[in-house]
């Protein structure tokens, strides 16, 4: 079921929601599409990677770094992608030299929440985020709202983290705070019609409380494209995790 829109109308326009998509729509075209070759300064030396791959590894939350206050090793970093070791977490031997070594690995969790693993992910996203956004910045107004879209994003990376804190992997997307923007949505407005479309071409409305119950953007299904090993959006946390090839 694709949702297309709801019969819901705000008072006021929409500003920090459209802004968040903005945001989003900036940082995947402008950062996360370059392939073209960056010289990365590590601890090791300078080496050449994608620019989109850097930009992930500077700036995308993973478990690993966040429960061990520091930037992956060189170590970690070929382990994960060399070798296909999702937990190559060495936790206890801090040591090694560092990738990034000047990476903020808190306010990576913030910064993660306006990166995408494709199009796709992207796109629903977004979709998803001006269904039912508006409405929540309608009530909460828009400062309140702000606080409450990146605290349910940093609660559910936070809650992935706590499920799998040895992990490597960098996690991305808005799923979690979008989730947390549906799930108001399911409390304040729960008979608020949606229009979708059954099957991608059959129109048809129901009540929110009936498609958030199935149609939320952490049923995702896995997706892979050729330039990434892939991604998929976490049933758990709802939020993306991505690996590099």
């Amino acid at each position: 079921m694709l949702p297309i829109g709801d019969v819901n109308p705000a008072r006021r326009p929409p500003v920090v929601t459209v802004l968040i998509m903005l945001l989003c729509v900036g940082v995947y075209v402008g950062f996360q599409l370059r392939r073209t070759p960056t010289e990365v300064r590590t601890d090791v030396g300078v080496v050449q990677v994608p620019a989109s791959d850097a930009f992930t590894l500077q700036w995308a939350a993973v478990p690993c770094e966040v429960t061990s206050a520091q930037p992956l090793s060189v170590r970690e970093i070929v382990r994960t992608y060399n070798q296909g070791d999702d937990s190559a977490c060495e936790r206890f031997n801090r040591d090694d030299p560092l990738f990034f070594r000047g990476k903020h690995v808190y306010a990576a969790l913030v910064v993660s929440l306006f990166m995408h693993g494709g199009l796709a992910h992207l796109g629903f996203n977004l979709l998803f985020l001006w269904i039912f956004g508006n409405n929540i910045e309608d009530r909460l107004g828009s400062v309140k709202y702000l606080v409450f879209y990146l605290a349910g994003g940093v609660v559910a990376t936070a809650a992935h983290i706590a499920v799998q804190p040895n992990s490597t992997v960098p996690l991305i997307g808005a799923s979690g705070a979008i989730a947390a923007v549906m799930g108001a949505y399911l409390v304040w407005y729960p008979n608020a019609p949606v229009r979708l479309l059954v099957f991608f071409f059959l129109p048809a409305t129901i009540k929110a409380k009936w498609f958030l119950a199935v149609g939320s953007p952490c049923s995702s299904s896995p997706m892979r494209r050729p330039a990434w090993r892939g991604w998929r959006t976490s049933a758990g946390s709802c939020s993306a995790w991505w690996r590099g090839r």
